[in-house]
């Protein structure tokens, strides 16, 4: 794991030596995370080949995830389903009044980034903060460190079952959030503007590249969400104090990985899609 920072108060720079390593500081402490993160990423790929399958775990954490999350993601791609179509349908409108492939390009825009990537914000938001929680207690009452002296692995018997039902429910959950934000613009756009469903409803602009780009970052951002909210719980420090800033890395680290994977699974997406093109 990463090392833990020194809790010692810290004092303003003198000199320009002094200042030139305070700005260096921040540098080191995020190389020392992201090498802690790479390192519990590696160790849960180990032993999801080499550990036992704990499927009462896996179910309770699918459940963890997947039905406590189902509401709160409908609620919110619901409405953004709603806004999505009626700010564009509204400038449609203004421009050509021609609204005909409001759904077909509305879908497509889901498929590559929305539905992914904001069921991945509302997870790093709630999912991460309950993880990092979780375990950061369980390090503060030496719960796990009674796990090492029983000879079990803390990242087999902890994120192992996280990592396994982050992932299924990220790309479940995303499915579900198409359906609904599809459905609600469907029904802003037959309220709004009287377009009927049957025109809404257009598959035509969807390929297998839109669907391979978000199944592949559903996939990617289930996990990247446990991984990190894991790391960030195995090295609380500090008593309670030290769960409740392992929460907060948690959802930040989580939703700065969600937009950096964001950028990088797009681009190199569009990429292949040009070669192949």
């Amino acid at each position: 794991m990463s090392d833990r920072p020194s809790t010692a108060p810290r004092r303003e720079p003198t000199t320009f030596r002094e200042f030139l390593a305070s700005l260096g500081r921040p540098i080191v402490e995020v190389v020392e995370t992201v090498r802690g993160i790479f390192q519990v990423f590696g160790l849960t790929l180990y032993y999801l080949v080499r550990g036992r399958t704990r499927w009462k775990a896996i179910f309770e954490q699918l459940y963890e995830v997947g039905n406590r999350s189902v509401v709160f993601i409908a609620v919110t791609l619901g409405f953004l389903g709603m806004i999505l179509v009626y700010q564009a349908g509204y400038q449609a409108q203004q421009i050509t009044g021609d609204l005909q492939l409001l759904g077909g390009l509305f879908l497509q825009l889901l498929l590559r980034v929305f539905a992914p990537t904001i069921t991945a914000m509302m997870l790093a938001t709630r999912v991460a903060t309950g993880m990092a929680a979780q375990i950061g207690s369980m390090v503060v009452t030496e719960q796990v460190d009674a796990l090492r002296m029983s000879a079990a692995q803390p990242i087999d018997y902890l994120v192992v079952p996280r990592f396994i039902a982050t992932v299924i429910m990220s790309v479940v959950l995303t499915i579900f959030a198409v359906l609904v934000a599809y459905t609600a613009g469907a029904a802003i756009a037959q309220i709004a503007f009287g377009l009927n469903w049957r025109t809404f409803v257009d598959i035509s602009f969807v390929g297998w590249f839109d669907v391979w780009m978000c199944l592949t970052k559903a996939v990617a951002y289930g996990m990247a969400i446990p991984i990190i909210a894991c790391h960030a719980g195995l090295n609380v420090f500090g008593g309670s104090a030290g769960v409740g800033r392992a929460t907060t890395t948690a959802v930040v680290n989580a939703s700065l990985a969600v937009v950096i994977l964001d950028f990088i699974i797009s681009g190199l997406g569009y990429v292949i899609l040009s070669i192949m093109g």
